[in-house]
């Protein structure tokens, strides 16, 4: 069976209502569905009911950028995963590079949310990858292994088909520069390798594997050219429907 190709436009802290319904149906008015293709957006949490909305009669996806590892209780100004489950959000991201860094969000809390979301039927996107400080060290796989492995021991075995990873390199987000593909290929490779280490062979086969790290229509084709990319998890690319529908059409 081919694993799933996900095109995911992560809008971060952006966007107030007027142009979120706009750029959104611009991007639902010129969508043309492809088999085996998900297309997924992910406003920010005040902008997740209105959204919900406007993808009613939509093939493309919602989902959130955070949630809490708890299903609800006394956690003030965290995101209910019981609540986005209500408000029809079929992913959620967790552990970005950024949760990780600026709200010290560790290997074993984003475990946690994993937990709680597939509880939930609601499928995580995990993030994962390393800095360029790791990177020149030499430790960027065993801060990648360390990463995947906190997911597995956490989740029971029959919840692993479920899961998506994104690799973000942590040093090309924002930053303008991308992994070469053929970078991202090595990763990649190494990553499922790592699955299948960790969980086994079967998953790691049915695991896609997304690349997040500055994702541009120019360089779209040529990353998901590689056998072992299964898609983008797009930024700042995701806030211009022409720039994100080419790179879906890249697929």
């Amino acid at each position: 069976m081919a694993r799933m190709n996900y095109i995911a436009g992560n809008w971060k802290m952006n966007l107030l209502p007027e142009m979120a319904v706009e750029l959104t149906e611009l991007i639902k008015s010129q969508l043309v569905p492809k088999p085996n293709q998900e297309i997924v957006l992910f406003p920010q949490t005040g902008l997740i009911p209105l959204i919900s909305q406007v993808l009613l009669d939509s093939t493309i996806q919602l989902g959130a950028q955070n949630t809490s590892d708890q299903l609800s209780g006394a956690y003030t100004g965290e995101n209910s995963p019981e609540l986005l489950k209500a408000l029809r959000c079929s992913y959620c991201l967790i552990g970005h590079s950024e949760r990780r860094q600026y709200f010290s969000e560790s290997d074993e809390f984003i475990a946690r949310k994993a937990e709680v979301l597939t509880s939930l039927k609601i499928t995580p996107i995990i993030c994962i990858g390393e800095s360029l400080e790791e990177r020149e060290k030499e430790i960027h796989l065993e801060k990648i292994t360390n990463q995947i492995k906190a997911i597995y021991q956490r989740l029971e075995p029959d919840v692993w088909s479920g899961l998506v990873f994104a690799y973000e390199p942590i040093w090309a987000i924002g930053t303008g520069k991308t992994a070469t593909a053929d970078q991202a290929d090595e990763i990649h490779k190494f990553i499922r390798s790592e699955i299948g280490r960790l969980g086994n062979e079967f998953v790691a086969s049915q695991t896609s594997i997304l690349y997040g790290g500055s994702a541009k229509p120019s360089n779209a084709k040529e990353l998901l050219s590689r056998e072992d990319i299964d898609g983008l998890l797009v930024g700042g690319a995701s806030l211009n429907a022409d720039d994100f529908l080419n790179i879906i059409e890249s697929c």
